[in-house]
């Protein structure tokens, strides 16, 4: 049986054989479809919502795409339909269904997609036995981009249900969580950070064997003296930006942001709805009252850059966070703890003395993704993949950016300090929240 328990680290992880670490992710996306029923499954709320089913399905074809129809001898397809219903972007792979009618796929049914998965999954384990987890072959390289590659899907996969049950009048959860007051997370502290010329990128012997190509190659960059804040901007010091006409202000915001206000009607965070004069929101949970000492979450990056305006600061540059991180732990709240859903900072001890211990960054990994000001672009001599699987992170560099850190949807195996993830300015239905920075 896979280890679903915090424990188990992203260094344990690797160390495991690959057909171990295979079984370990794939049994983990069941997982995750364990409080679902089967009408659950097949719900497409928005374009950019795929239903739950799709990416149990996708997955599966990934890996008879990419591994078994290239390194399994005489590996013949499960279903010869399959391809062309669950290829999603890969253009060099074929034709694919258009992806905003997903949601009208009810055949296969949800029986016939896990019967599906358990073929490949069967096929898998016999090529991939006695793999040991750091192989150096091109077929090694392949497993861990689909590992990883499922491992997006999982946090996917809990974002959308997300969505999914938004929209139900009923509300319901998808897993029912006790909820408790959050502590005072105190009043944001700056930490400062020298300039210099830093390497920045991938390095094997720290992040471990695998990375995606967008997080090489390793390169210098430039960062003038700044500071970052110690903890993520929390709800309550958002509901001051909103009591201040935060929504209304246009010189608080970029030309396309406003615009994009204007146009969707945005009064409040995603999620956020008032009632009975007191500001709720939509949780895995169910509804929930908007806890002001919790982390904010569910925010584009043009209320983000909107906020930090109004706060006087700015959001950090990718390679800012990067060197920040630079040597912390890549602790903090993740899928595997199930409880999908930002949590409050744990309190800085006070000094012996009974002074205020120095401040330190917190939260920088899990819990929500920080947005920074960094389009997403190439690093200098970047090179994508060859062959189909170079369309995965490259053809998508433009008009989108950078966030840094990981969620409390993202696996802790998954999440390395040089991970980029990237989404559009106007994106909302991520955990996606906000981290400062100040030019000193």
């Amino acid at each position: 049986m896979p280890v679903l328990a915090p424990s188990l680290d992203r260094e344990t992880f690797l160390a495991l054989p690959l057909a171990e670490q295979y079984h370990t992710v794939r049994a983990f996306t069941e997982h995750l479809t364990e409080p679902l029923t089967t009408e659950d499954y097949v719900v497409q709320s928005m374009a950019d919502v795929s239903p739950t089913k799709w990416h149990l399905a996708h997955t599966t074809w990934f890996w008879e795409t990419f591994v078994l129809g290239e390194y399994a001898d005489g590996y013949a397809l499960y279903d010869e339909a399959y391809p062309f219903l669950f290829n999603s972007y890969y253009v060099q792979a074929g034709e694919r269904h258009c992806r905003a009618q997903r949601g009208y796929l009810s055949r296969p049914t949800v029986a016939e997609v896990f019967a599906y998965r358990a073929h490949v999954d069967e096929a898998m384990q016999r090529l991939l036995a006695g793999i040991p987890g750091d192989a150096d072959s091109t077929l090694a390289e392949v497993v861990r981009v689909g590992l990883n590659h499922e491992q997006q899907h999982q946090e996917l996969m809990v974002t959308d249900i997300k969505h999914v049950f938004s929209v139900n009048p009923l509300r319901p959860a998808y897993r029912e969580r006790s909820v408790t007051p959050a502590p005072d997370p105190g009043p944001m502290q700056w930490i400062a950070f020298d300039a210099g010329l830093h390497e920045v990128g991938y390095l094997p012997e720290r992040d471990g064997v695998f990375s995606f190509d967008n997080e090489t190659p390793r390169h210098r960059a430039f960062v003038e003296t700044f500071a970052l804040a110690d903890r993520l901007v929390t709800c309550g010091e958002f509901m001051a930006f909103m009591e201040d006409d935060g929504y209304e202000r246009a010189e608080l915001w970029l030309s396309e942001g406003f615009a994009t206000v204007q146009a969707n009607e945005w009064t409040e965070p995603f999620y956020w709805e008032q009632r009975d004069g007191e500001w709720q929101h939509f949780t895995l949970a169910g509804m929930q009252p908007v806890d002001p000492h919790a982390p904010l979450t569910h925010i584009s990056y043009f209320e983000a850059d909107a906020f930090a305006r109004w706060a006087g600061a700015r959001l950090p540059t990718e390679f800012e966070w990067e060197v920040a991180s630079e040597g912390l732990p890549m602790t903090g709240n993740f899928a595997e703890d199930d409880v999908l859903h930002p949590m409050p900072p744990e309190f800085v001890a006070s000094g012996g003395d009974g002074a205020p211990a120095a401040p330190q960054l917190r939260q920088l990994f899990g819990d929500v993704w920080e947005w920074t000001r960094s389009q997403y672009s190439p690093y200098p001599g970047y090179n994508p993949l060859p062959g189909a699987l170079g369309e995965y992170n490259g053809k998508f560099m433009s008009n989108q950016f950078v966030l840094r850190g990981g969620s409390c949807a993202t696996s802790r195996t998954h999440i390395r300090r040089t991970y980029r993830n990237f989404f559009p300015a106007d994106a909302t239905w991520q955990f996606t929240g906000i981290r400062l920075a100040k030019d000193l």
